[in-house]
């Protein structure tokens, strides 16, 4: 996927309010951008940080640009944009890109189902059981090419593995989806000294059958396209 229009480098001054970035431009102007990221972002939003913005003109939005990468200046990126993961991976399922997800001829997003709750994907295909797919974004690093989530507690996400146990009880397929966007990462666990919860219920849900996939991302300040299978290190 190219960003939409060319990204333009910045410094971040500060982040706050959760979605939003002070920025000064190359040219010194001092800009508010987006933050499509909710989470902590630990390690990625300290003041000075090399940050990519992507600029707009939509006069429906109140914000003229949004902050898309942080630039680790070592060849390396982090996308921050949340809501990137599942634009990109359902393109790759409808393509059948996705190794260990091909064959299912339907692909739809957003499926209600559980409490409340809504998959990010439903595959489905006539003769194989359905397969629900949930979709986690990965961005923390506290060790030399391991990724690791949640970098806050999550509720909502220990939840959601709860669901997909539910499903797979069913008959159904259900998949824990972690996506790490970042390209210096080339292994992944779980972070359970920030989230012990999270991470218990995650050994719930494998235990009931839930499997768990997890994909790098290649990054550049043009675009961002799927990568590979990552090594999962879970005990």
């Amino acid at each position: 996927m190219r960003f939409q229009t060319p990204l333009v480098p910045a410094r971040l001054i500060r982040r706050y309010k959760r979605f939003l970035a002070d920025c000064r431009l190359d040219d010194g102007r001092e800009v508010t951008a987006h933050c499509a990221n909710p989470g902590s972002m630990a390690g990625l939003a300290e003041p000075g940080t090399k940050v990519w913005l992507e600029p707009n003109d939509d006069a429906k939005k109140k914000l003229r640009f949004g902050w898309r990468l942080v630039d680790h200046e070592t060849g390396h990126f982090t996308g921050v944009d949340t809501g990137l993961p599942n634009r990109m991976l359902r393109l790759a399922l409808e393509a059948g890109q996705v190794a260990g997800l091909e064959g299912y001829e339907t692909v739809r997003p957003e499926v209600k189902y559980g409490a409340g709750s809504r998959i990010d994907f439903l595959l489905t295909a006539p003769g194989r059981p359905d397969a629900y797919v949930e979709v986690k974004s990965v961005t923390l690093s506290r060790q030399p090419g391991l990724a690791e989530f949640p970098d806050a507690k999550t509720a909502r996400g220990a939840k959601h593995l709860g669901e997909l146990a539910a499903m797979a009880g069913q008959g159904a397929r259900a998949v824990m989806f972690y996506l790490v966007q970042r390209t210096d990462c080339d292994r992944f666990t779980l972070a359970s000294d920030i989230d012990p919860a999270y991470a218990q219920a995650h050994a719930t849900a494998r235990q009931a059958g839930v499997e768990t996939l997890c994909f790098d991302c290649r990054i550049t300040p043009e675009g961002v396209a799927l990568g590979g299978p990552v090594r999962v290190a879970i005990p």
